[in-house]
C-alpha cells in the first residue's frame, strides 16, 4: 500500500543554499562568543543530518552566549523569522514539497500544538494550539512553561511518529521537524539566559519571570530524566540547571567587571585609587547579594533552585578573579596592603553584607586568592615594608638631629627629661605590626622581625650620631637614657618573644650614655682633688666646691629614670671616694707629728661630709662609707698595736685591696721596719683569705681600690724593706 503524500510547511534543507538561508537569521541575530558551549545533542546516524543539526545548534548556542550589550530579543525575532514560512503555510500559503516527489495534493496539514509546524495527520487527533499562539510567541512573552509544555508534546509526538515508521520514506522531513524542536529548545535556553542577565540589572527581570525560569528548569529535568537508550537526541536531557548556573556565573562576572570599569587603578594613582575601586566593588557585591537574598531567592525557592548558593559562589569566584587581576598590577607597599587588607578584613568580615543573618561563610568557599598568589603578595609587601621601615627610622634620626642643632634643653615630662624618640619608635612598630596582624599571624610575625632588625641597626647609628654631635649635655644624655630604657621595658612587654635580642644592645647604649654623663662630672671635679692632702687643705674647706658640683650633677639625675639615676649616683659616689683615696695614697706632701693627726681628723670630717651629701642625694652605696675613715684611723692611730685591727677592717670591707695599697697606707705612718714587716705579713694573710672568700662568692663584688693606681716611690720602697 503506497504511503500517503505529505504536505509540509518545513523549509527545504536539502541544498547548502537553503540551509544557509535557514541559519542566516540566527547568525545575524547573535554573534558567537569565545565561550560558546558545545551542543549536548546526540549525533544522528544518517549522513548529512549531523552536520545540519550542528549548524542549528551552533547558532542557538551563539544566542545563549551573546554579549551583554546586545539585544536579548534578537534571538526571539530570529526564531519568528525562521518559522515565518511555516506560519504562512498554515494560513493557506504554498508549502514546499519534500524531496521524494510526493504530490502536494496529499492530506491537508494540521498545526502541531502552538509550534506553527505542519505534519501529516497520523494517529489520534492532535491538541489545539493555546489561544492560537506559537511556541515562539510564548517564548517571546516569557510564558516559558507553556512553551515548554507545547514543545514537549511536539517532541513526544515526533518520537512516536518515528517509532511507528512514519518517516521511513521521508528522513529529511523528520530532520526538519527535529531541528525545529531543537531550535525552539535552544530558544527557550536563550530566554533563560536573558532572564538571568536581566535579574540584577536596573529594572530587574521580575519575580514572575524568575519563577517561570525555575519551573521550566524543573519541568525539563522531569521530562528528560536520562538520555534515551537508543541515543535519540530529541529526548536527550537539555541540562538547563547547568545552563542556569553558567548564566548566573556570567552575570556575576559582568557585574563585578562594572566596578571601577571607568577608572582602572594605575600605579600612578597609588593606594587611594585602588581603595576606591575596592570600595565600589564591595558595595556592588554587597548590594547584589542582598538583592538575591531578598528578591531572587524567594522567586526560585518554590521550584527548588538553590539561588543563594549559586549566586554566592558565582560572585565569590568573580571577585577572586578580579582580585587576582588587581594583584598583578599592584605596586608599592600601600597598594599591596590595601589589597591584602580588603581581602582579609573587608570581604571576609562577618558583617560584610551588613545583615546579621547573612554571611559569606554559609558554605565552604575556596580561598579568595590562591595560596601562591597570597604568598607572593605577602612576600612583595614585606619587601616593600622593610624598605619603608628603614626609611621611617631614617626620618626619626633626622628629626632628632634637628633638635640637637637647636641646642635647646629637652622638655621635662612627668618629672623626667623627655624626647619623642621612644614614642616615635613605639608608634612606628605598633602601627605596622597591628596592620600586619589584621591580615594574618604569619605576616605579623614577619613584620615584628623586620622591625627588630631595623631597630637594632638604628640604635647603633643613633648612638654614634648623638655622641658626635654638639648636643651632648646632662639633659640630653638623661633624655636618651630615659628613651632607651622605655624602649627596653615597653617593647619587651608589648611584644614578648621578639625584641629580647635587642635588650642587650639597649642596655649597652644606656651604659654608654651613663658613662658619658659621668665623664662630664669627672672633668668638672677632677681639678678640685689636687688640693687634698696639702698644707692648705689642713686649714681650709676645699671639699665644699667639689660637693657643690656633685649636688648640681645629682639635680639632673632627678629627671632620669629611677633605676639608672640611682646607679649613676652610686657611680658618682664611688668616683668621689675613689679619687679621694687615690689622692691620699699619692700625697703631694708628707705629714708628721701634729700635721699627721690634723690630717687624720680632716679626712674623717671629709668622709662624713661626703657620706652625708650622697646620703642626702639618695645614694644607696653605703658600702663606701668605711673606706676613708679606715685610712684616717690608720693615719691617726696613736696605738701602733691597733693599726693591725684597722687593716683587718679595711681588708674585710674591701677585698679588692692589694698589697701595694697596704704598703702605701703604711708609708703614711712611717713605722719601723719590723712593725711594717709584721703588718704586711698580717695583711698578706688577710688578703689571701679575702681572695678565697671572694672566689667562693662569700663576698660582694664591689670595686674600689682595684681602680686606684699607686706609683712606686722611695717611701714605698723604704716601707717594704
Amino acid at each position: 500500500m503506497p504511503l500517503p503524500e505529505t504536505v509540509t510547511s518545513w523549509p527545504e534543507l536539502h541544498s547548502p543554499e537553503e540551509s544557509e538561508k535557514a541559519q542566516t537569521p540566527v547568525r545575524g541575530a547573535q554573534q558567537a562568543s569565545k565561550g560558546d558551549a558545545p551542543s549536548t545533542h546526540h549525533e544522528d546516524t544518517r549522513p548529512g543530518l549531523g552536520t545540519l543539526r550542528r549548524a542549528f545548534s551552533r547558532a542557538s548556542w551563539r544566542a545563549l552566549g551573546q554579549a551583554p550589550g546586545e539585544d536579548p530579543s534578537l534571538l526571539q525575532r530570529s526564531s519568528r523569522f525562521l518559522l515565518r514560512p511555516f506560519r504562512r503555510s498554515l494560513d493557506g500559503g504554498p508549502a514546499a514539497a519534500p524531496r521524494g516527489g510526493h504530490s502536494p495534493e496529499g492530506p491537508s496539514d494540521i498545526t502541531d500544538g502552538g509550534s506553527g509546524l505542519s505534519t501529516t495527520r497520523v494517529g489520534p487527533e492532535e491538541p489545539e494550539q493555546e489561544e492560537g499562539k506559537s511556541v515562539a510567541d510564548l517564548i517571546t512573552e516569557r510564558r516559558l512553561l507553556a512553551a515548554f509544555e507545547q514543545l514537549r508534546q511536539l517532541e513526544t509526538r515526533l518520537v512516536a511518529q518515528k517509532a511507528s515508521g512514519t518517516f521511513e520514506q521521508d528522513p529529511t522531513g523528520f530532520a526538519r521537524r527535529a531541528m525545529d524542536v531543537c531550535l525552539h529548545y535552544d530558544g527557550l535556553a536563550a530566554e533563560i539566559g536573558a532572564v538571568v542577565r536581566e535579574t540584577l540589572g536596573a529594572g530587574g527581570a521580575g519575580a514572575a519571570a524568575l519563577a517561570e525560569v525555575a519551573r521550566v528548569v524543573r519541568a525539563e529535568e522531569e521530562a528528560h530524566p536520562a538520555a534515551p537508550a537508543d541515543g535519540d537526541f530529541l529526548l536527550t536531557p537539555r541540562r538547563w540547571r547547568q545552563l542556569w548556573e553558567d548564566a548566573v556565573r556570567r552575570s556575576a562576572r559582568e557585574r563585578v567587571r562594572q566596578a571601577g570599569a571607568r577608572a582602572a587603578p594605575a600605579a600612578a594613582e597609588g593606594a587611594s585609587g585602588l581603595a576606591q575601586l575596592l570600595a565600589e566593588l564591595g558595595g556592588l557585591v554587597r548590594g547584589d547579594l542582598l538583592r538575591v537574598r531578598r528578591e531572587v531567592q524567594p522567586a526560585y525557592s518554590a521550584a527548588g533552585l538553590p539561588a543563594w548558593e549559586a549566586y554566592l559562589r558565582a560572585f565569590h569566584d568573580a571577585v577572586a578573579q578580579r582580585l587576582q587581576e588587581l594583584a598583578r598590577d599592584a605596586r608599592g607597599c600601600e597598594q599591596l596592603y590595601v589589597l591584602l587588607d580588603w581581602a582579609a578584613n573587608v570581604y571576609c568580615s562577618p558583617d560584610f553584607l551588613g545583615a546579621p543573618d547573612l554571611t559569606l561563610s554559609t558554605e565552604p568557599l575556596p580561598p579568595l586568592l590562591a595560596p601562591a598568589v597570597w604568598a607572593r603578595l605577602e612576600s612583595d609587601y614585606t619587601s616593600f615594608l622593610e624598605t619603608k621601615i628603614t626609611s621611617c627610622f631614617d626620618g626619626i634620626l633626622q628629626l632628632e638631629q634637628s633638635r640637637w642643632v637647636s641646642v635647646e634643653a629637652p622638655d621635662v615630662l612627668q618629672g623626667l627629661y623627655h624626647t619623642p624618640l621612644s614614642i616615635d619608635i613605639h608608634m612606628l612598630v605598633a602601627e605596622h605590626v597591628k596592620a600586619a596582624g589584621a591580615i594574618s599571624a604569619e605576616l605579623k610575625a614577619t613584620t615584628l622581625r623586620i622591625c627588630s632588625r631595623a631597630l637594632g641597626l638604628f640604635l647603633a647609628r643613633f648612638e654614634k650620631a648623638f655622641l658626635q654631635s654638639e648636643a651632648v649635655s646632662e639633659p640630653h644624655l638623661g633624655a636618651c637614657i630615659n628613651a632607651f630604657e622605655e624602649l627596653r621595658t615597653r617593647l619587651l612587654a608589648i611584644f614578648p618573644g621578639t625584641f629580647e635580642e635587642l635588650e642587650k644592645p639597649l642596655v649597652t647604649a644606656i651604659c654608654v650614655f651613663q658613662k658619658r654623663l659621668l665623664q662630664g662630672l669627672q672633668c668638672d671635679v677632677q681639678p678640685l682633688f689636687r688640693v687634698l692632702c696639702t698644707k692648705a687643705w689642713l686649714t681650709q674647706d676645699v671639699l665644699q666646691p667639689l660637693m657643690d658640683k656633685v649636688v648640681a650633677f645629682a639635680h639632673h639625675l632627678e629627671h632620669v629614670a629611677p633605676l639608672w639615676a640611682q646607679e649613676t649616683l652610686q657611680e658618682a659616689h664611688r668616683f668621689v671616694v675613689r679619687e679621694y683615696l687615690a689622692q691620699v695614697l699619692r700625697p703631694r706632701e708628707r705629714f708628721r707629728g701634729v700635721e699627721r693627726m690634723t690630717g687624720s681628723q680632716k679626712m674623717g670630717l671629709d668622709a662624713q661630709a661626703i657620706g652625708d651629701t650622697f646620703q642626702g642625694l639618695g645614694s644607696e652605696a653605703t658600702w663606701l662609707g668605711q673606706a676613708i675613715p679606715c685610712v684616717a684611723d690608720i693615719l691617726g692611730e696613736t696605738s701602733k698595736d691597733d693599726i693591725g685591727r684597722h687593716l683587718e677592717t679595711l681588708i674585710g670591707s674591701y677585698p679588692d685591696i692589694r698589697r701595694d695599697h697596704v704598703v702605701a697606707i703604711l708609708a703614711l705612718r712611717r713605722l719601723g721596719r719590723r712593725r711594717n714587716q709584721r703588718l704586711l705579713q698580717q695583711a698578706q694573710h688577710l688578703l689571701r683569705a679575702a681572695a678565697k672568700a671572694e672566689g667562693s662568692g662569700a663576698s660582694g663584688s664591689h670595686v674600689l681600690f682595684e681602680e686606684i693606681q699607686v706609683p712606686t716611690s722611695v717611701d714605698l720602697l723604704i716601707t717594704c724593706i
